[in-house]
């Protein structure tokens, strides 16, 4: 089993318009609800990979019940999400199908209380006796602590369970002190970090401060990692046009599906940056297109360290 941890779940509602334009009123041709937070995106594509996941986090309100309701119907998705008393954000995604361009509206998260906190950690720390992997996803909502995913990455560390940090900010600053297995963040993030924009050297910085490997989204650019085995740029054949929503959930499943398969780096990149790009390529946010993930995945480029490069299989 992998376990997800979306502290700020919420409710993704996409709303697509035939052409957006300010301060005008909008036709919207289809609207999609799902399950949403970084981690519960994780948590989707893993399961759509044939994984069985467990995804636990924060749910309250009628907006938190509704994103159970939708967990409900997903295979090999277990819900552990722990009851809050605020109400569970929602996002707005409206998609501008003249363009293919996304803008995005995100809600506060609910407040969290410390006898809420202290309910999360206790679940966390049964879930993890069972978990191959953990994944920490995604913002902190209001009441929790800055620290808290150095908390959590110790406790896993402590259960022996590999754990992936996809965060920002001063939450990915004391997460990494606390050592993961690896990070996600992407170039703007890890500059933040770092202080540097060169996305070799902050990549390498960013593995000083902790953590045992870097890997940093660059975009439509692919992924570039940086490991105790080595470095490596993983890019896909071309560019896709479409809705980058949830690539980067779509990413982080890749590399944690991959590791809890035992594969290499190399064949852990060309998974990731392949869902990455199917993401893009899917008609609904945070889904990724699995025709377009096998034809990708044989095509993707690794170039190592050492000069050599290759297609992922």
């Amino acid at each position: 089993m992998i376990l997800t941890v979306t502290l700020n779940t919420a409710l993704d509602v996409t709303h697509r318009v035939p052409k957006l334009i300010p301060h005008t009123s909008h036709r919207v041709t289809a609207v999609s609800e799902r399950p949403g937070g970084k981690g519960l995106n994780v948590a989707r594509v893993l399961a759509a990979l044939g994984h069985e996941v467990t995804a636990t986090g924060f749910a309250g309100g009628r907006t938190g019940a509704a994103v159970r309701e939708l967990l409900a119907g997903t295979p090999r998705l277990t819900d552990a999400l722990v009851p809050c008393a605020g109400t569970t954000r929602r996002t707005l995604a409206v998609v501008d199908e003249a363009s293919g361009d996304t803008t995005q509206f995100n809600e506060p998260g609910p407040p969290i209380g410390s006898a809420e906190w202290a309910a999360f950690l206790g679940r966390y720390e049964e879930l993890l006796v069972g978990a191959a992997a953990v994944a920490l996803c995604g913002s902190l909502p209001p009441g929790v602590p800055v620290g808290a995913y150095a908390v959590l990455v110790r406790a896993a560390r402590a259960a022996g369970v590999p754990v992936l940090l996809d965060t920002s900010g001063e939450a990915l600053r004391r997460g990494v002190a606390a050592r993961p297995e690896m990070i996600k963040p992407n170039a703007a993030e890890l500059a933040e970090l770092t202080g540097s924009r060169d996305p070799l050297q902050a990549t390498r910085d960013a593995r000083r401060r902790g953590a045992h490997a870097v890997v940093t989204s660059l975009g439509p650019g692919g992924l570039l990692a940086a490991t105790a085995q080595g470095t490596w740029q993983a890019a896909p054949p071309r560019t896709l046009k479409g809705n980058p929503t949830g690539a980067g959930d779509s990413a982080v499943a890749g590399l944690l599906s991959a590791l809890a398969e035992g594969l290499d780096w190399p064949a852990r990149l060309t998974r990731a940056v392949a869902l990455s790009a199917a993401t893009v390529h899917a008609p609904t946010a945070g889904d990724f297109d699995p025709r377009t993930y096998e034809d990708l995945r044989h095509t993707i480029t690794i170039t190592g360290d050492n000069g050599a490069s290759h297609h992922g299989t």
